[in-house]
């Protein structure tokens, strides 16, 4: 029993040490990367920098493309002794600046090593050429070619993003960058990064006992090609972006337009944005941007939380014809609002009275649509109210709101719909019923919304009753979009009664009925344009400008939301800028009988 114990263990020993030989014959002999990482010691890489990929408009119109830039490198223990001046004036730069650059070299060369760092960024090419031929006079330095961004199309600076070098905390997430590296910051630069930065190549030379570069290692065996990165095509219409923009300028808020049969988002402006102008040199207008109280940098298209106002009233007119609570042909009275509690009151606009279901969309009366949530919240089916309400809260999130749709552009948040513990927290389980939440009716109170969310209502209802998640890629040559962005999302409230609705909104901008639209001035002749206005309570100013429309009504082309801060009424400025956007993306021109309208909205500033 020993003995077979002692050959076991022997059998052991033999077969780890057979291994060990093996594995050392395969790094020494056959696998040369074990022998170049050895060697790291006594080698330079010399680093190339691919093409970052270019990004593309839904036409073929370049957004962001690359142009030649050169840096200035320096390997600081190479640098011999050398006229400051004179690299000065090579250079255009303060002698000082050098002097300080070499003094913390020097401190800090046991940290810095054999590495070859940026020494100047971005110099412009009659510099490159200047220094190129006294390059010979200083040894360390060395000039590299690298691109960055370029912008031919004014459009979409918020939308593209910016790159930057990389700093401390990018390196740690992502260990393959390296000081000097450039990553996308923000916008579709950060979205895509993976997609855009492509891989970087190098040539592998050998340093000499005198720490002079030799020839290149093993005759440029283990040299690595750079892989330029893949190409973006968007869904954003150039144009059309360009032209929201324009729209926008001197108005704080959003417009956001999206094809409704996919889900392709054809602009989406945050005004003030950044000017694409700064977007490849960032750095140099970061503070100025920072500062502006504005907040240039702020998208509100995804970021910014509003109450949606009237165009909510959309939604819970499809949630009482879903839970039978209201029928098409149902009247309700509206004398300048809806009287509750006694002797409260939430107020309207005069219009005829009482109104079917129809003609309250089109004429966005307040009081009908208390009485619609009041019927929804009070019917008898749900034990209490917290119940109702719950059940109210599920339907609204099926369109999208209270949570983040899932697009792919980065920082998108879910904006807010309350739960009846919310509720329960603050007045108590027995302390509130309808009308302590009476604002909800014509969506105010605690509903918040992004313009995103706002624009998707739009194209929901131009799908009646089904949305696509908004998104900015397209499908294309080694870049492919989630299959989630092709699955329709359904809503809980059955398709047949968006029709009714669609025609309510139909009447508000066309006629109709026994009453007024109070979107009429979105009519284009030809294109039967269906829309909705808002008006949202501001508690910091005059009211939010809102309004959403989609055209044509049958197979309908693009639905568009605008949200102007501080505007009004939703059909003095909201209306304007959508309708005006509508129009320019179908027809591709302003009609004559319009022009004043553009004019005025291209004209007008607010700052």
């Amino acid at each position: 029993m020993e003995v077979n114990r002692k050959n076991k263990l022997l059998i052991g020993l033999v077969t780890v040490a057979l291994v060990l030989l093996g594995k050392l014959f395969y790094i020494q002999c056959i696998n040369g990367s074990y022998k170049v990482n050895a060697d790291n010691n006594s080698m330079v890489y010399d680093y190339i920098y691919p093409p970052r990929g270019i990004i593309y408009d839904r036409n073929g119109e370049i957004l962001v493309g690359n142009q030649v830039c050169y840096d200035i490198m320096v390997t600081p223990r190479e640098v011999k002794a050398f006229d400051t001046l004179a690299l000065a004036r090579a250079l255009n730069v303060d002698p000082d600046f050098i002097r300080e650059r070499m003094a913390y070299y020097k401190s800090h060369r046991s940290r810095i090593g054999y590495q070859t760092i940026q020494f100047l960024k971005q110099v412009p090419v009659t510099t490159y050429l200047r220094f190129a031929e006294e390059e010979f006079a200083y040894p360390g330095f060395r000039s590299q070619v690298r691109s960055v961004r370029e912008y031919p199309f004014n459009a979409g600076g918020n939308l593209l993003g910016y790159i930057s070098e990389v700093n401390a905390d990018d390196i740690k997430r992502h260990p393959e960058y390296r000081s000097g590296d450039y990553i996308g910051k923000t916008g579709l630069e950060a979205a895509r990064e993976r997609d855009l930065r492509g891989e970087k190549g190098y040539h592998i030379y050998l340093r000499d006992s005198h720490n002079k570069v030799q020839d290149s290692y093993r005759g440029g065996e283990h040299d690595k090609p750079a892989m330029p990165g893949h190409d973006i095509v968007t869904t954003i219409d150039a144009h059309l972006q360009q032209y929201g923009q324009q729209l926008m300028e001197g108005k704080v808020g959003s417009v956001v337009a999206i094809e409704p049969a996919t889900g392709e988002i054809l602009a989406m402006v945050s005004s003030p944005g950044i000017d694409v102008d700064v977007l490849s040199d960032i750095g140099k207008h970061y503070a100025e941007i920072a500062k502006n109280p504005r907040k240039p940098m702020f998208n509100r298209t995804v970021m910014a939380s509003y109450p949606p106002g009237s165009v909510f009233k959309l939604i819970n007119g499809l949630i009482g014809l879903q839970e039978g609570v209201l029928k098409p042909s149902d009247s309700y009275p509206c004398y300048s609002g809806y009287q509750y509690s006694g002797n409260h009151k939430l107020g309207c606009h005069g219009h005829s009275s009482p109104l079917a279901f129809r003609d309250a969309i089109a004429t966005s009366c307040n009081g009908y649509f208390c009485y619609v949530l009041r019927n929804i919240l009070e019917n008898k089916k749900y034990g209490s109210i917290q119940e109702a309400f719950d059940n109210w809260r599920e339907y609204v999130l099926s369109f999208g709101f209270g949570q983040k749709l899932g697009s792919d552009f980065p920082s998108e948040l879910g904006g807010n719909i309350p739960t009846s513990k919310f509720y329960d927290r603050i007045y108590g389980r027995r302390g509130w019923r309808f009308p302590t939440i009476v604002s909800l009716s014509i969506g105010q109170g605690e509903i918040g919304a992004t313009p995103l969310q706002i624009a998707n209502l739009a194209a929901t209802m131009a799908n009646r009753g089904f949305y696509y998640i908004p998104h900015l890629v397209k499908d294309s040559d080694g870049v492919e979009i989630d299959p989630k962005y092709r699955e329709r999302h359904y809503t809980k409230v059955d398709t047949t009664h968006f029709q009714t609705a669609v025609e309510g909104m139909y009447m508000a901008v066309n006629g109709g009925g026994s009453a007024g639209g109070t979107a009429f001035r979105a009519a284009i002749p030809g294109l039967d344009v269906c829309g909705k206005t808002g008006t949202a309570q501001n508690p910091h100013g005059k009211d939010n400008s809102v309004f959403i429309c989609f055209a044509p009504k049958d197979n309908p082309k693009i639905a568009v939301a605008a949200y102007v801060e501080n505007a009004g009424f939703g059909a003095t400025w909201a209306l304007p800028v959508a309708s005006l956007m509508l129009e320019r993306y179908i027809n591709g021109e302003i009609s004559e009988a319009r022009k004043p309208m553009e004019e005025h909205m291209l004209n007008t500033r607010f700052f």
